[in-house]
């Protein structure tokens, strides 16, 4: 058994105020003066009762648990204050629920607010039994009648609240990684759409890996939709950073990109309506995006391209693949308002396809010493799969480049891509 009130470094208590008595000579011999002499692996517990005949019952019913203990006594709530917030908190505190001028539940939310992870055991008269069920009720794991105080119920009920603590806090860690993962599904549905598209000829293939360096879902994008005059419209976009504040910009210039061209609005001036909205959108802290934005037309062999700050495409044709990097300004955000953007032409004859990317897919580490893949390796493992289909392409490509970066934990970043072209039947 090792079992001692202490005033250990972690557990110091503030020194008493004018008001507040210090231990009577009961109990004085109790408490050690300087130290920590929790041994490893004891079950810290905060004893937060006024008086002193009680804690000296306490402390010797605790004793005969057979309990590892490192036991902490406090008068008030205001010395309790110290124990509560240092680093580690107590296991489990031991409370009286009258403190002198502090009562009842108001003490127990005072507690779980300084020391959320704790356990506690409140700690009633003989009639206070009713005191004890608000007090579970209000949060607290258990309660005793200290004239009931017998070692095999005061050793149980300290074992079992802890125990029920932990359970308590991994459930909550459970369901709010379970809430996290619901809102990443959502959050990735808004920036990952269905193609809107009904024209037979056009192919569309989209892809979306995560990457490894961070758990938080990241801000790149992408949609293709095709308005009523027959054109089809596409856009890939990369949010700098990662987490909810750069995947919800994302959805919201996703959403934008397409309300803004099925209202008929083309090329450069999407981009600068898509800039205002970002300006609009954030909080205060420099935010810009890169993306792309392309026009096909069912009647003529060209795309008609607008680059902001977004990497080059491949043209994916039989036989063949080419990079293209076609003049562009730099990224919605970076120079708001001073920045004009104009659009390109690309040839694009039947069974081409552009395939747009976002940085991820370039970006990892190929070796030791930091060598990057960049376009140029990206060009060379393109060109090993041009025979074969846009699907089996585009699951090439990135697998490739995937097992290329495997030796270094896999893709550092997440990698979006779209492969879309007419088809030559």
């Amino acid at each position: 058994m090792s079992h001692r009130f202490t005033t250990a470094a972690s557990f110091q208590p503030p020194a008493p105020g004018p008001q507040e008595a210090r231990p009577s000579p009961a109990t004085a011999g109790l408490v050690v003066a300087d130290g920590d002499v929790s041994a490893p692996g004891a079950l810290r517990v905060l004893l937060v009762e006024d008086d002193a005949g009680d804690a000296l019952l306490v402390e010797d019913t605790l004793a005969d648990t057979g309990l590892e203990v490192s036991l902490h006594w406090v008068r008030s709530l205001a010395q309790a204050e110290g124990p509560l917030t240092a680093e580690p908190a107590p296991d489990c505190v031991l409370l009286d629920l009258h403190l002198g001028p502090e009562q009842g539940l108001e003490v127990l939310e005072r507690v779980l607010e300084w020391a959320p992870g704790s356990a506690v055991v409140v700690l009633t008269g003989l009639a206070e039994a009713q005191a004890g069920i608000a007090a579970v009720a209000a949060g607290a794991q258990d309660y005793l009648s200290k004239g009931r105080l017998e070692p095999d119920r005061l050793g149980r009920a300290i074992r079992y609240a802890v125990q029920r603590r932990q359970v308590q806090e991994a459930v909550a860690a459970l369901q709010a990684e379970q809430m996290r993962a619901a809102e990443n599904e959502r959050l990735e549905h808004g920036l990952l759409p269905t193609p809107r598209v009904s024209d037979p000829r056009l192919g569309v293939v989209a892809r979306y890996r995560p990457g490894r360096a961070h758990s938080l879902l990241g801000g790149d994008f992408y949609d293709v939709v095709e308005t009523a005059d027959g054109l089809v419209h596409a856009v890939i976009g990369d949010v700098a950073g990662h987490g909810p504040g750069s995947a919800a910009l994302g959805v919201a210039l996703r959403v934008a990109w397409r309300a803004f061209v099925l209202a008929g609005t083309r090329g450069p001036r999407l981009v600068e309506l898509l800039e205002e909205l970002l300006l609009s959108e954030h909080d205060g802290t420099e935010m810009f995006v890169t993306l792309t934005t392309v026009t096909l037309s069912p009647d003529r062999p060209v795309a008609r391209v607008v680059r902001a700050g977004h990497p080059g495409f491949l043209v994916h044709a039989p036989g063949d693949v080419r990079l293209v990097e076609p003049p562009g300004g730099l990224g919605v955000g970076m120079a708001p308002g001073l920045e004009s953007w104009h659009e390109q032409q690309v040839p694009l004859p039947p069974g081409h396809g552009l395939v747009l990317f976002t940085d991820g897919l370039f970006e990892g580490e190929i070796d030791a010493e930091g060598q990057r893949l960049d376009m140029t390796g990206l060009l060379r493992i393109a060109r090993h799969h041009h025979d074969l289909g846009p699907d089996g392409f585009v699951d090439a490509l990135i697998a490739d480049v995937e097992a290329a970066s495997l030796r270094h934990g896999g893709l550092a970043d997440d990698v979006a891509v779209i492969h879309l072209g007419w088809n030559t039947r």
